[in-house]
């Protein structure tokens, strides 16, 4: 008999790590892992398989249907932000081939076990396109359906699988003549820029306020890609993971759309900066605009409106700015780097 299971792709990110701590230290379902790369050692006991392996690859997919009941998807694997522009049509196919393939699975695993599949699916706020720098300010707190014009490829990605999820959710059928239900249900979350002490950054463009908290631990200088002026919203790992787990466990007649943002603090990247430096005194952080990846950041809101998430399903950031820097990142980040050393 195939046991049932939530499977989490991309297992190895920053949002992965969280995930499989909370799930399984709130005695969640068992866990399979899916990553191009073995899973981090100190998860491994975590979970029942960590598979290695590629989301393209439809007889590892097949392999996964045959062996389990997968009742719940977290699809956290991705090409990201900046390293989707180097590679478009790589991040085309991983991004969107790579979704489309999971959520077909969803619908599979569904009609064959009975029940709905939930369908986590972790979005970004450069799904969102404002045209310049004075739209940007006077927009304020950016909602969902206001500017989805994405200038990267990434956001592209990002928004266009939000409308695949919607369609398997609420519009497809197997055999239209049917008219049987997916089974798939797709949830978003529209993540504002993650920030982790746990992982180093990997390739976001929101990436430079970790990437000047984990060089200011480690003694080494950075310059930061964007004006000390770019201001984007942000929100502490522990904070992801809630929101996901909670958005998972909604009851589906509280939704009100099938994509969320959620917020909990805005910083220009002169602020991060400052309280780097009263953290890490000795820090040398500074200023070398990467004009590309500046514009790509431009385009994104200074912060987002997530009324809907509050008033839906509860959602309430635990970690403001203070706290997330002063109780979460500098002591977690500073003891991290000790260890290390």
């Amino acid at each position: 008999m195939r046991k049932p299971v939530t499977l989490i792709t991309g297992a190895n990110g920053e949002i992965g790590h969280g995930l499989i701590a909370h799930l399984a230290g709130a005695g969640h379902q068992d866990i399979i892992t899916l990553d191009l790369k073995p899973l981090d050692e100190r998860l491994r006991p975590r979970v029942l398989s960590a598979l290695v392996g590629d989301i393209l690859d439809h007889n590892l997919l097949q392999r996964l249907v045959s062996e389990y009941e997968i009742h719940g998807i977290y699809h956290l694997a991705a090409l990201l932000s900046t390293r989707s522009e180097y590679t478009p049509d790589t991040a085309h196919r991983v991004n969107v081939e790579g979704t489309l393939n999971l959520l077909t699975l969803a619908h599979e695993q569904s009609r064959w076990h009975g029940n709905p599949v939930t369908f986590l699916f972790p979005s970004s706020i450069a799904v969102y396109g404002l045209p310049d720098i004075a739209t940007k300010e006077k927009a304020g707190r950016v909602r969902e359906n206001d500017y989805n014009f994405p200038t990267t490829m990434y956001g592209c990605n990002k928004l266009y699988c939000e409308h695949l999820g919607r369609y398997f959710a609420k519009h497809y059928r197997q055999l239209a003549a049917e008219r049987i239900p997916s089974g798939v249900d797709f949830r978003a979350i529209r993540f504002p820029g993650l920030i982790s002490a746990v992982t180093v950054p990997a390739g976001g463009t929101s990436d430079y306020a970790p990437e000047m908290m984990h060089a200011a631990a480690q003694g080494k200088p950075y310059a930061c890609f964007v004006s000390p002026e770019a201001r984007l919203p942000f929100m502490a790992m522990p904070d992801a993971i809630k929101a996901l787990t909670l958005l998972a466990a909604a009851p589906v007649g509280k939704l009100s759309q099938r994509s969320y943002n959620i917020g909990a603090f805005s910083l220009s990247a002169a602020e991060v900066r400052d309280r780097v430096i009263r953290a890490f005194p000795r820090a040398a952080i500074s200023f070398e605009v990467d004009t590309a990846r500046a514009a790509i950041v431009d385009t994104w809101p200074a912060d987002v409106d997530d009324g809907p998430a509050r008033r839906d399903w509860g959602w309430r950031p635990e970690f403001e700015a203070d706290r997330a820097f002063n109780e979460y990142l500098f002591p977690m980040i500073g003891q991290f780097y000790r260890q290390q050393g």
